[in-house]
């Protein structure tokens, strides 16, 4: 009797190629939905950033929008670049607000008193006199002979001509200080040489040919202390002839110096009978400069 064969089972080979072609198909359609799947998700995010306020500030957007037109007020950067005007406006105004008083606080930090008053200019100028008389030279007190020259006692303090007096005044021909501080002090004297029988007085031609024309200008500063101090000297030296028909020298002189409160300034010259009092030659002053 035959023998009987039993039915073959599927062979292994086979069996590991359709292994093989279906993993390579299932990969395939892995990648193939993976794609589809990225492809679809960058589209969105394009269409997102296209669509955000980003792509106003990336020059994406160049079109230029206007407050008054409904259309740019309907576009998405419109909006956007309105949100951030108002935000910067608000960071602004309350930067303004903490860190700069307003105008009233300004005013009421300044008192009333220098509010109504404005600005103090410490000033004077004061001018010399054509009235000439013996008060212009007075004779020397104790207290300024140890002043050098002759002082100008007689000086014009109103407001006549370019005299002024702001935060001084005058006394016996000394300007006296209010404020303490830096003052720049100033002193023009005019000199004019005229023949024996024109100069004031009665000094003779033998006594003016002797006479010294050495012509000294001297600011002194006075103090509660017993001598004056001086603080500049300006000189010239000049030898007129009989037969000259005129001699004009001015000396001018200026710096500045601390005085205190209650100082007193006054100019003394040698050679008085010489100067010319005239308000715009020979004149006298301060002010304040810190």
């Amino acid at each position: 009797m035959a023998a009987m064969h039993a039915p073959e089972g599927p062979n292994p080979w086979h069996t590991c190629v359709l292994i093989v072609i279906f993993t390579v198909l299932l990969q395939s359609l892995s990648v193939a939905v993976t794609y589809l799947y990225l492809n679809n998700e960058l589209k969105q995010m394009q269409d997102k950033y296209s669509k955000s306020g980003i792509a106003c500030f990336l020059k994406e957007d160049d079109t230029p929008w206007d407050t008054d037109d409904k259309e740019s007020m309907n576009n998405l950067c419109w909006q956007v670049k309105w949100q951030l005007s108002q935000l910067v406006r608000k960071m602004i105004v309350k930067t303004y607000e903490e860190t700069i008083p307003t105008v009233q606080e300004k005013q009421q930090a300044i008192p009333p008193t220098i509010r109504e008053r404005g600005p103090q200019r410490v000033a004077a100028h004061i001018t010399g006199t054509n009235q000439r008389s013996s008060n212009t030279f007075p004779a020397p007190t104790s207290k300024n002979e140890k002043a050098l020259g002759q002082k100008i006692n007689s000086w014009e303090s109103s407001r006549k001509g370019h005299s002024f007096l702001n935060h001084f005044h005058l006394r016996n021909g000394e300007l006296v200080i209010h404020q303490t501080g830096f003052y720049y002090v100033y002193s023009q004297i005019y000199f004019r040489f005229l023949e024996p029988e024109e100069i004031w007085g009665t000094v003779s031609e033998e006594e003016n040919k002797k006479k010294n024309k050495q012509m000294v200008q001297y600011i002194y500063k006075s103090t509660n202390y017993p001598d004056p101090i001086l603080l500049m000297k300006s000189a010239r030296n000049s030898c007129w002839s009989k037969d000259s028909e005129y001699g004009l020298y001015s000396i001018y002189q200026g710096g500045v110096f601390e005085l205190k409160e209650n100082d007193r300034i006054f100019v003394s010259v040698t050679n008085e009978h010489l100067v010319d009092m005239n308000q715009e030659a020979s004149f006298f002053g301060a002010f304040l400069v810190g």
